[in-house]
């Protein structure tokens, strides 16, 4: 696992971990165009600071710092991409390093904080009708992390996934229960696909990639076999897994 922090300079580097990984934590976002994000090859050769994405990552080491962390991982730069085998590893890993963060900070790009709204919890202004809700692979991006603190576009802090609750209820479908942490396992195979529902990605094979981790099953990543090949195979999984756990529980 690749992790960001900030060198004696302040600026951005990676730090490779293999156990004793540190406390750290973790960035969901909306991409920008991905010519815009900081990449992994821009950070490995002290790059990328002109691009409009690098904001992103000073604001999660900023929020890191008040909480005393000195490190963080966003998914645009700790990812080596262009290594097939590591793509690979990173997707069968998000869901446990999301889980395994000490917070996830959620920037929503377009909900503007406007402390006049009477209250976000109750519906009221951007935040249950951002996009952020309407991606697919930040389904698994709010589910895993135990805390999830929310930010608006100018960085302020707009609540938690607890004391957003109903909001985040409001926007997605998703119960209670699992918003708290209960096993996603206890939901049912069609319940957990519901949430997924409407979403979208910017690769059709990752509606069902971005999946895995919501049912805790691995398959190889084919790009370009399509959306259809990808969920029959993601079901086919899914369906063995349940066979797996069946017949352990038999013996």
């Amino acid at each position: 696992m690749r992790l960001l922090t900030r060198d004696e300079n302040g600026a951005l580097r990676l730090q490779s971990f293999h156990r004793d990984i540190p406390l750290y934590t973790i960035l969901s976002h909306r991409w920008l165009p991905e010519e815009e994000e900081v990449t992994f090859q821009d950070i490995a050769a002290g790059t990328g600071t002109s691009k409009r994405g690098y904001f992103k990552l000073q604001f999660c080491a900023d929020e890191a710092a008040k909480l005393g962390i000195t490190h963080f991982w966003a998914d645009t730069c700790c990812i080596d991409k262009s290594s097939s085998s590591e793509l690979q590893e990173a997707i069968d890993s998000m869901y446990r390093w999301y889980r395994s963060a000490l917070v996830c900070f959620v920037y929503m790009s377009d909900v503007v904080h406007n402390p006049s709204l009477r209250s976000l919890a109750s519906g009221h202004g951007e935040f249950e009708h951002s996009s952020w809700f309407q991606r697919g692979w930040t389904l698994q991006e709010l589910l895993a992390p135990a805390l999830v603190f929310f930010y608006s576009q100018d960085k302020k802090f707009l609540g938690t996934k607890e004391s957003l609750k109903q909001a985040i209820i409001n926007a997605t479908g998703i119960p209670a229960k699992a918003l708290e942490g209960q096993p996603l396992s206890s939901f049912s195979v069609d319940e957990r696909m519901s949430w997924a529902e409407g979403r979208s990605t910017t690769r059709e094979e990752d509606r069902s990639y971005c999946l895995l981790g919501i049912f805790g099953i691995h398959m190889p990543l084919i790009y370009g076999e399509g959306e259809c090949a990808a969920r029959r195979r993601l079901l086919e999984e899914i369906q063995n897994a349940s066979t797996r756990r069946h017949a352990s529980h038999t013996c």
